[in-house]
């Protein structure tokens, strides 16, 4: 990255990439696992509600699965602006 302008439009779409990523996990542990969970409690999955299994199970698999997607991700996002290790 030779210019300023590509600098600061990789930095801006890792910075909203950071952003859409961990509004998912903040509404898939805190909202799910918490504030809804009232609302999820008819739904049943793996012999409990949904909302209980969010809040102990789903939030750590959501985060895995965002992990991996960030690193894909950040991988496409390094090419497209001629970063790429």
């Amino acid at each position: 990255m030779a210019d300023k302008s590509s600098s600061n439009a990789y930095w801006a779409a890792n910075i909203r990439t950071i952003m859409i990523y961990l509004v998912v996990w903040f509404v898939c542990s805190f909202g799910f696992g918490i504030l809804l969970r009232p609302m999820l409690a008819g739904i049943k999955i793996g012999g409990t509600d949904l909302g209980f299994w969010f809040a102990q199970q789903g939030s750590i698999l959501v985060f895995l699965v965002l992990i991996f997607a960030y690193a894909a991700r950040m991988n496409k996002l390094d090419r497209q602006h001629g970063v790429e290790e």
